[in-house]
Order: structure tokens, then sequence, then C-alpha cells
């Protein structure tokens, strides 16, 4: 049994690194293909904005952009009568590297919350934890520069234990510790109730399925509600 999973999580690793080759380009979930650009700024009227700014997870992969957990959190807002707009700056194969170089033009769009959840794909290729940590503080920073008073959340991640326990602890601790310094509001996990049930992921084992989302949906929604009703 433990063969197969490690068998299992290996396919998955190839599956992100394949996924991360394409990240320069457009794809169908990416900001770029739903009908902005990387120097747009989407219309908002007098709505404040939502902003998630992640990977695969985010962009919804295997799936249409409207079924993605940003979508759902957009239609809970909506059911509300909230007067705030979801962008989905979601790319797939993002790392916090990439995301770091490609974050200035996200922030030509004023974001009143900033959803950070980038770092997944760091811990399954093994990215030095010094490194992936330095870049989500950068990612902070420039977001507080840029405007004071965006109200940020990070979005917890964890990963298979491909990387040996003491890796994939530490990798744990990031997201806690980094939210504690920059007093910033925290999601645990992400994939909290999604993660490891085969129904609730695509065949990939590791992309919601539309259900998942609905869930993941919940998992942010539990963060962010106190935020946009105080």
């Amino acid at each position: 049994m433990q063969t197969f999973l490690k068998f299992r999580y290996f396919l998955v690793f190839l599956l992100l690194l394949a996924c991360g080759e394409k990240s320069g380009k457009s794809s169908e979930n990416s900001p770029v293909n739903s009908g902005q650009t990387e120097n747009s700024v989407v219309q908002t009227g007098n709505n404040k904005v939502i902003m998630f700014f992640g990977d695969s997870l985010t962009a919804g992969y295997g799936l249409d952009t409207e079924e993605a957990f940003p979508a759902v959190i957009q239609q809970i807002v909506d059911s509300l009568n909230l007067n705030y707009t979801v962008v989905n700056a979601g790319l797939s194969g993002e790392t916090t590297a990439s995301g770091r170089n490609r974050l200035d033009w996200v922030l030509n769009q004023k974001a009143d919350v900033f959803i950070l959840e980038l770092g997944a794909n760091d811990g399954l290729r093994g990215i030095p934890l010094n490194e992936t940590r330095l870049n989500l503080q950068a990612i902070v920073d420039s977001v507080k520069e840029k405007n004071p008073d965006t109200v940020i959340i990070l979005a917890g991640m964890q990963i298979p234990p491909n990387m040996g326990q003491e890796y994939t602890k530490e990798f744990r601790r990031i997201f806690p510790e980094l939210a504690e310094q920059n007093e910033t509001y925290l999601i645990p996990f992400l994939l909290d109730n999604v993660a490891g049930i085969p129904e609730l992921n695509q065949e990939d084992g590791i992309h919601p399925t539309v259900e998942g989302q609905k869930i993941v949906a919940n998992n942010v929604w539990e963060v962010l509600e106190p935020v946009l009703t105080k």
C-alpha cells in the first residue's frame, strides 16, 4: 500500500511539473483567457474587490472558471447582497517565485481583500523552504506597500510526505508563522475535508472536483465572512 501511495504521489509530482512548464502560456483558466490581459484592470463599478492570487487550485484546473471556488465565493457574496467583486488571478503551475514575478501587473487592480494561495507547487518540487518563505513574505510586503489598507488572507497548505517528514512539517509551519508575523488572517488548510478523498478530487488526485470546490469555498468563507461583514 505504501509503495502504491508513493507511486501515486510521484505521478502527481510529474503532473504539476508539466503544468509548471506551461505556466508562461495562457490557459483556459488563466486571467488572460477570461477577457483580461496582463495590464488590464477588471471593471468593478462601485464594488470593492476580493482578489484571489494563486495557482491551479485557485484557477480551477480541469474545470470551468465558473466552477472554481472563487466563483462559488462570488455566488455567496451576491446572495448576501455584499458589494464585492471577486477577481480570480489564479494561474496553473504557479510557484511562489513566478507569482512574485507577476505580482506587479496583478496589483494594477486595486484589491480590498487579497487572498494569497501559493506554495503547493514549491512543496511538491522540493524547493528550499527558506525560498518559499521569502517569496511569500515578499508578496505580502508588496501588497501592503501598494495599498496598506488591503486585508490579506493567507491560505495554509500541506503536502504529502514525499520529501520526508521533516520537510513536510516545516512546510506546513510556514503559513501560520507568516500569518502571525504579518498579522494577517489565515485559512488553516485550504483543502481541509477535500485532500485525500477520491470522490472529491479529479483523476489526478489533487485538484478538487466541482463538489470539492464547494467545500474549499466553505473553508475560505469561514475566514472571509467576518472580514466582509465586520
